[in-house]
């Protein structure tokens, strides 16, 4: 491969990191969301939403990393 397709596998790398970034904090943020749910509503629609979110995210964010992860070997 010659540098100019591994500098481009490395800027769309970076690309996708910048975006797991804000992936992860949209996940930070309904986890606390979720956590702050008082205890009577534990078990409401809000917080299975707020459960499926969470996951779905976290499947999101190891997407993003196993893409990185095969961009990462695709340029060496």
């Amino acid at each position: 491969m010659n540098k100019e397709r591994r500098e481009a596998i490395d800027k769309l790398a970076n690309q996708i990191e910048s975006i797991k970034d804000e992936v992860q904090s949209l996940l930070d943020e309904e986890q606390e969301y979720k956590d702050n749910i008082p205890e009577n509503m534990q078990q409401s629609e809000k917080a299975d939403i707020a459960d499926n979110a969470i996951s779905a995210l976290d499947q999101a964010i190891a997407n993003l990393d196993s893409a990185i992860n095969d961009l990462s070997e695709a340029s060496q």
